[in-house]
């Protein structure tokens, strides 16, 4: 990727278009108006909370991540999005029930204002979930046209300067890469054809792309992860990426395997399961979009730990991973993990982890910062897969040739040095042998 040579001014105002304006995207919403009234604190974002060393460690310089990179203000973030239901962001937060009433009241008025346009979708793909705001057209081609001409409508009636798209729809079934995904031609003819290996996320991942708008994938669908879109992301100088919103359960994966890793534990089983009652869960109960989960889920451990290097203390692994549909747990998930180590002598030992989160406000911020990230992508002429934001993802996307990295605290470097390199201040190797010459 070439370095960027001139970064263009975040000024104006930055769209911030959701597929899916349910529990993720309108708590995603409501914090950033909350935030930005200084009712609230924007706890988890990297963007608004996070500092980044430059230099030595005694040159004393640790700017806030906001104040080194030209990010957009989040006062000048407008919202727009699409879904199957017609509610708009009030309606829709209210039955979420992620955020309490004394929080939403404070927005109501501001929530109201934002309606969803009707959504490309089909049942098909998502077998647990229906609604009436759905468009119509002849052929899957048509349906995206629409979603182009609903981009170009909103970014003309919210009077903004530039957008990004970030997906925060539900679980589609599990698919595979396949010949209609190899190359532009082929996608665009298999549109007009209703090729059922075409679902809807890639129509608004094709009309993001068409449009110059950036678009991050929250969900562990295949949707831009074909050739096919990849490389017209690189033709038309579109930053991409996904899959999947690293929040609760992977998220501890990702922070606990480097651990044993790095201290040579082995390890002989890992079982996970999650209960959820939310719209997540809902469609997470359809066998195809769980199988589509479950590869998400289940991948991270295999690249952290490596097991064709270290045979003996990771090749025979036991990984299971469960999700349950619980009605009465609302969007608090919980995610309970049991443990099998071993360590010196092959001794046995276990952990428990009983993670009671709240799936939605882990995941708003991560929203936010894509799109504030993906938006500082863009101005800084990058394009194609954004592998610097693997940190945000629990299915990475990278280069055909690489594995995917999954280790936390590699991502988090990797997207610090990417933000020095940037800016033209020099990466931290952590080395330090200087000090002690």
């Amino acid at each position: 990727m070439r370095r960027p040579v001139n970064i263009a001014s975040p000024k104006g105002r930055l769209g911030v278009l959701t597929p899916g304006m349910g529990a993720v995207s309108t708590t995603f919403m409501a914090g950033v108006e909350l935030v930005r009234r200084g009712e609230s604190a924007p706890v988890g974002s990297l963007t608004q909370l996070g500092t980044i060393r430059l230099g030595k460690r005694t040159e004393g310089r640790t700017p806030k991540i906001n104040e080194f990179v030209p990010l957009a203000k989040l006062d000048d973030i407008v919202f727009g999005g699409w879904d199957v239901f017609p509610d708009d962001a009030y309606q829709a937060a209210s039955k979420a029930g992620v955020l309490e009433a004394k929080d939403l009241s404070k927005v109501q008025k501001f929530l109201k204002t934002i309606k969803p346009m009707k959504a490309a979708f089909d049942q098909h793909y998502v077998k647990n979930l229906s609604g009436p705001n759905v468009k119509r057209a002849k052929n899957k081609f048509e349906l995206a046209e629409q979603l182009r001409e609903d981009i170009r409508n909103f970014k003309k009636k919210s009077k903004a300067d530039r957008l990004v798209m970030v997906w925060c729809g539900s679980t589609e079934i599990f698919l595979k890469p396949e010949a209609v995904h190899k190359d532009l031609k082929s996608f665009q003819k298999g549109m007009r054809a209703n090729d059922p290996a075409i679902a809807p996320s890639m129509l608004y991942a094709y009309a993001a792309i068409s449009e110059g708008v950036p678009f991050a994938n929250g969900a562990p669908n295949l949707t831009v992860d074909i050739p096919a879109l990849e490389e017209y992301a690189k033709a038309k100088e579109v930053p991409i990426g996904g899959k999947d919103f690293k929040t609760g359960q992977t998220l501890m994966k990702t922070i606990l395997a480097p651990g044993f890793k790095a201290r040579m534990l082995g390890l002989n089983g890992w079982f996970s399961t999650n209960i959820l009652g939310n719209r997540d869960g809902e469609v997470l109960d359809d066998p195809g979009s769980f199988k589509t989960k479950e590869e998400s889920k289940l991948g991270a451990l295999e690249y952290i730990l490596q097991p064709s290097l270290y045979p003996n203390l990771y090749g025979k692994i036991h990984h299971k991973v469960r999700i349950n549909y619980y009605p009465p747990r609302g969007d608090n998930k919980e995610g309970w993990d049991n443990i099998d180590i071993f360590g010196w002598l092959g001794y046995p030992m276990q952990i428990k982890v009983d993670f009671l989160c709240r799936d939605s406000i882990l995941a708003a911020p991560i929203v936010l910062d894509l799109a504030l990230f993906f938006d500082l992508a863009k101005r800084a002429g990058m394009r194609g897969i954004q592998e610097w934001l693997s940190f945000y993802f629990k299915s990475p996307m990278c280069a055909k040739e690489l594995y995917p990295e999954h280790d936390l605290f590699i991502q988090s470097m990797k997207l610090k040095n990417t933000l020095r390199w940037i800016m033209g201040e020099d990466l931290i190797t952590h080395l330090g042998a200087e000090y002690y010459d």
